[in-house]
């Protein structure tokens, strides 16, 4: 369940920032009206600014996966390997959730 929530946020978020460079993309374009040389410096940074973001997106999706799969594996390894303290583990947690929400 938590790895559905992470992979969840994860996606809204590359979401989120893929729309970011795309609006900014599309700015650049509306900046083409502008004349100068400063206005072309500008639009060139801004172009390499974009495809350098673009790309540390990329590893950065790469790598949260990576490590969410492997966050994942490893609990089930444990889980499987060791049934009995992963249920009393839930419990003992359950148990104190249980008492700080009747406290409030």
């Amino acid at each position: 369940m938590a790895s559905i929530k992470a992979t969840t946020a994860q996606e809204i978020l590359m979401n989120d920032f893929q729309t970011l460079v795309s609006d900014t993309e599309r700015l650049l374009e509306h900046t083409k009206t502008l004349a100068g040389d400063q206005a072309d410096e500008l639009r060139e940074q801004i172009h390499n600014s974009l495809l350098q973001a673009r790309e540390t997106l990329k590893m950065t999706e790469e790598s949260l996966r990576e490590k969410g799969m492997a966050a994942v594996t490893a609990t089930e390894d444990y889980v499987q390997a060791n049934p009995w303290q992963s249920v009393g583990i839930a419990a003992g947690v359950g148990f104190l959730i249980g008492l700080l929400a009747t406290r409030r």
